[in-house]
């Protein structure tokens, strides 16, 4: 899966392809495009989960001017995904599972 910007509109493409990290569908895949293709303009969020798989993208995505928020070792089931993306400057904002709607909602713009 990933996003592709086509003018003013995002949209979701999803084929088969190559693992990515060792994953397929991989979310370090998903997250490179989202970096690649919202210039700054995304908010990503990796939740609890085992391996490494989205803490590169989520990087990718930080130093692109995404926001980019992890689960917190209390809240998760496994801290796997979220401590490997937390480990590797990834992660702008750790909040409990339960917190994370409010903070997403505080990184939106007002309107």
């Amino acid at each position: 899966m990933k996003v592709r910007k086509i003018g003013n509109r995002y949209k979701i493409e999803c084929a088969p392809g190559e693992k990515v990290s060792g994953h397929c569908p991989s979310v370090d895949f998903l997250f490179e495009s989202v970096a690649k293709e919202t210039a700054g303009a995304a908010i990503g969020i990796l939740l609890t989960g085992m391996g490494r798989d989205g803490a590169k993208g989520l990087l990718s995505m930080r130093h692109r001017g995404c926001r980019t928020i992890g689960q917190n070792e209390a809240s998760s089931v496994v801290y796997g995904m979220p401590k490997a993306a937390y480990d590797i400057g990834a992660v702008e904002v750790q909040a409990a599972l339960d917190d994370i709607p409010q903070l997403l909602l505080s990184c939106l713009p007002a309107r």
